[in-house]
């Protein structure tokens, strides 16, 4: 089994933690469901956050959903000009059979915008 990189993002649309819980348990859910993934299989999961989002953590959003025993860690993204606002990425690292040809990438709402090749 090889540890793989699922990449997402989504957008918020107002900076509440009730938007931060609905958009990245979307988020998360998606990648986990089309990557065939299973908590344990989750070594740890990477957020970031653009400047403009003050009301949660990412990480405390999905807590909840089952993650209480995987490292979660978020960060601020960097503050590009001109970069898609009020932002969250993640990188989930994941054991998988997968190869990486066929890891699926999840691109949210807004975010779409990011990678309209990878958009679902």
């Amino acid at each position: 089994m090889t540890v793989r990189g699922f990449r997402g993002a989504t957008q918020l649309t107002v900076d509440t933690a009730e938007e931060m819980r609905d958009a990245v348990g979307e988020l998360v859910s998606e990648l986990i469901t089309v990557n065939k993934l299973s908590t344990p299989d989750i070594v740890s999961i990477l957020f970031t956050a653009t400047s403009d989002i003050h009301s949660t953590f990412p990480a405390t959003a999905i807590r909840g959903m089952g993650f209480e025993s995987v490292p979660l860690i978020c960060a601020q993204e960097m503050d590009v000009p001109g970069a898609l606002p009020m932002t969250v990425r993640v990188m989930i690292h994941a054991n998988s059979e997968i190869g990486q040809a066929a890891v699926q990438h999840v691109y949210k709402r807004g975010a779409s915008a990011l990678r309209p090749d990878l958009a679902r």
